[in-house]
């Protein structure tokens, strides 16, 4: 069968990583198949609820220059219950519905609605068997459990988390400057007395031996609350003992250098107090720069640019928090050491399913979460998605009541020692396995399609 003159591809996803590691790659694979003829190829993004949400799902789906249309997870349920979306779009005679994110029953309630074949890319395990029309399958090893009247249409296409970090446009990777911006500060007064308005501080090391370290802190507050005064102090050691180092914080979308400085003061944040982290004021330059700077003149920039490949690309070293960063990062051969404190136990609220309704009931939530994190944290297993795909540990985990001077000192170890971190490079390299995953994922679409 040829295929249709016109369609339509609904996309169903959920929160930011999932926006980010696989909308976003399968998005591109879909305009660089059928083009920019947005009246013979229209493509929409319906987002759905989620517990572990930012709220900025929106904004991040808006940077997609790719879609046409988007509806907010808020409109979801209307949509799902009664077919109808919040600004009563049409819909073409033909379409597929591709899960990229949430409940996997969804697309097959929505592709029955709208009469489109459905294609889920399943990351674990493949449901509803029977009544999704292709399964893009993440890994081999879940071919092997489909029963095998089913295995027809399924196919092994691969982790959209590598195509997400290597479908990087060549022109976003270029050489990060040495230096702060040396440009005087805004003449307007500051909004806050929390603004600093000194220019941060600039080493006399020379530009050959400035060396970037990525300081990944996290989105949410579970992750901030513990992972920004561990960083900062951190990044205000290295600035006494090793000053050619410079060190940035990649803002998430759902924040911003106002937001993540309530987590850096001791009178938002106790866990500041708890590691000892400096001081820290905010500084903008140039109307667009935003620096913490910390009393003793450590300057962290805070990059809000999204997504953030260009500067992480020319970092020697990332210390980052569990999660789809550390797919990004490794797919990016980028060296790392992934972080999990747990000083404050009951911090970590973030859990799925029934344990993280018990972690955030008002009164007895914080009783719960400390002994759910307590059972969890003892058979957590791998952690970084690089460790995963390799079942073993490549770029070392770090789990426990984290001391960041200790830290600190083994990242200094492994700067004076740059073949090792050349080693976890090649490493990452080599576990990333096939790109063309996004590709593969088009090709059931376009089966679909075809019939």
């Amino acid at each position: 069968m040829l295929m249709p003159d016109a369609f339509d591809v609904l996309i169903l996803s959920n929160g930011p990583g999932e926006l980010t590691t696989w909308v976003r790659p399968v998005v591109r694979a879909l305009r660089r198949r059928w083009g920019e003829a947005r009246s013979e190829v229209r493509i929409s993004l319906v987002l759905s609820p989620d517990a572990n949400g930012s709220g900025q799902e929106m904004a991040i789906a808006q940077r997609y220059p790719e879609l046409d249309r988007i509806q907010a997870a808020e409109q979801f349920w209307p949509f799902l219950l009664w077919g109808k979306t919040a600004a009563d779009w049409d819909w073409r005679a033909q379409g597929v519905v591709i899960f990229l994110g949430g409940d996997q029953f969804f697309s097959v309630v929505i592709g029955r609605r709208l009469g489109y074949a459905t294609v889920t890319y399943a990351e674990w395990e493949p449901r509803w068997l029977g009544q999704v029309d292709r399964f893009g399958l993440r890994r081999p090893e879940s071919l092997s459990q489909i029963p095998v009247k089913y295995r027809a249409k399924c196919r092994v296409v691969g982790d959209l988390m590598v195509e997400a970090a290597q479908d990087i446009d060549a022109t976003i990777l270029r050489p990060v400057s040495s230096e702060p911006k040396s440009s005087e500060p805004e003449s307007s007064e500051p909004e806050s007395s929390e603004l600093g308005s000194s220019e941060p501080d600039s080493s006399e090391s020379p530009a050959a031996a400035i060396e970037w370290i990525g300081l990944l802190a996290g989105s949410k507050a579970a992750k901030l609350t513990q992972g920004v005064p561990l960083l900062l102090t951190m990044a205000d050691y290295w600035h006494h003992h090793r000053p050619q180092s410079r060190c940035f914080i990649p803002v998430a979308p759902s924040q911003t250098p106002q937001s993540l400085l309530r987590y850096a003061q001791a009178e938002h944040n106790p866990f500041v107090t708890t590691l000892g982290s400096p001081p820290v004021k905010l500084v903008q330059f140039d109307n667009e720069v935003w620096y913490f700077q910390t009393a003793s003149g450590a300057c962290i920039e805070l990059y809000t640019g999204f997504p953030a490949y260009d500067r992480l690309s020319q970092c020697q070293i990332c210390l980052t928090t569990v999660g789809a960063n550390t797919a990004e990062l490794g797919a990016l051969a980028i060296p790392m050491l992934v972080l999990l404190p747990t000083q404050q136990l009951d911090a970590m609220r973030a859990w799925n399913g029934v344990p993280g309704l018990l972690a955030n009931l008002p009164g007895l939530g914080s009783l719960f979460a400390k002994a759910i994190n307590w059972v969890m944290l003892r058979n957590l297993g791998l952690l970084a998605w690089p460790n995963l795909w390799a079942g073993e540990e490549i770029v070392p985990e770090l789990v426990g009541r984290l001391d960041p001077i200790e830290i600190a000192q083994r990242v200094m170890d492994d700067l004076e020692h740059p073949e090792r971190l050349e080693a976890m490079r090649s490493r990452l390299r080599a576990v990333q396995g096939e790109t063309g995953a996004a590709e593969r994922l088009v090709d059931l679409v376009e089966s679909c399609l075809a019939g």
